[in-house]
């Protein structure tokens, strides 16, 4: 077993000098490299050339059967909360939105990642279909909205209704380009992740694993059933679930007043009870807050009826922010 300083020294010997300031750490066990690289201010491309620069530079040593680069992003100063749901169809992607909206007019800067690679829909809840990101020293720059989120989707970048034919590697290689992009001094990512337990999730979970995780369901069973398992994902994970939401809680008739359920009621509430997991609230299902996503115009950026719920869960998680709890 080999653990010297004078292979350790040789390691950073032959590593080329405009990259050596990046390493943070070279050792050698057993013939294996093992090197740790910064790469907090590089985008996705310039993080995999410096990782085979390392890789091939280290290959030269007689003496290294195997090398491992490790190449890492400092993303203390910002947070990262996934929204997921086992199940499409459940409103998750207008939450995000308005969640973001809320959290950004209580001033926190936020900025939403549309992980939805198949199916985006931020685009259209920003009214931001139009509008492309440029790319700045090999990073995507992102869109700022009208109602004060930056925002970057996969649906900015392709041409509207083309479908894309991706293999699972490709959409986790995607999301880390819309997180590793020029987010500047943006303090919260929202993610709004695609339904169910793919290969998105996966792939996010190994390289980009989010601070917390949001849970959304619609109140009926099946739909549960499905929260469960993304609920699972995330606590194999180890990330905490700071709590469920329950979506499309009621439904009021614009003409007569009279409130259905056509959904259930009260079945998030007694789940998350049931899991011991926090019930964050509740956003009943109304005619305006359609009408406003379908126009781009997420309803927590006015002061309207629509905008309470939205803001009621996001002072919680921004309280979570600040200190760990609701």
């Amino acid at each position: 077993m080999s653990n010297s300083t004078e292979d350790d020294d040789a390691l950073l010997a032959v590593i080329p000098a405009k990259i050596r300031e990046r390493v943070r750490s070279a050792r050698v066990t057993d013939g294996r490299a093992i090197v740790v690289a910064d790469a907090g201010d590089l985008g996705a491309k310039a993080r995999e050339e410096l990782e085979h620069l390392i890789e091939g530079a280290l290959a030269q040593l007689p003496q290294i059967q195997e090398v491992r680069v490790a190449v890492m992003a400092d993303r203390r100063k910002r947070a990262m909360i996934a929204v997921g749901s086992g199940k499409g169809g459940v409103g998750k992607s207008t939450l995000t939105a308005n969640l973001a909206v809320a959290l950004a007019r209580k001033g926190r800067k936020v900025g939403v990642i549309d992980g939805d690679i198949y199916g985006p829909s931020q685009p259209r809840l920003f009214g931001a279909e139009s509008t492309k990101p440029v790319t700045e020293s090999d990073r995507l720059v992102p869109v700022d909205t009208p109602a004060g989120v930056g925002l970057l989707s996969m649906g900015q970048l392709v041409p509207p209704g083309k479908a894309l034919a991706w293999r699972g590697p490709m959409t986790g290689k995607a999301l880390g380009q819309l997180v590793d992009a020029a987010w500047g001094d943006t303090e919260l990512l929202m993610i709004d992740l695609p339904p169910g337990t793919g290969d998105v999730q996966l792939s996010m979970m190994a390289d980009n694993k989010p601070d917390g995780a949001i849970l959304v369901s619609t109140p009926q069973d099946l739909a549960l059933l499905d929260a469960a398992r993304a609920g699972q994902l995330f606590e194999q994970g180890e990330v905490p679930i700071i709590g469920l939401v329950e979506n499309m809680a009621g439904y009021e008739c614009p003409h007569c007043g009279e409130v259905s359920d056509p959904f259930g009621q009260g079945g998030v509430e007694k789940f998350a009870a049931a899991l011991e997991i926090p019930f964050l609230g509740r956003v009943p299902l109304t005619l305006a807050t359609r009408k406003a996503g379908d126009a781009g115009t997420p309803p927590a950026a006015g002061d309207t009826p629509e905008a309470e719920p939205f803001n009621a869960i996001a002072e919680r998680i921004d309280r979570w922010l600040t200190s760990g709890s609701l």
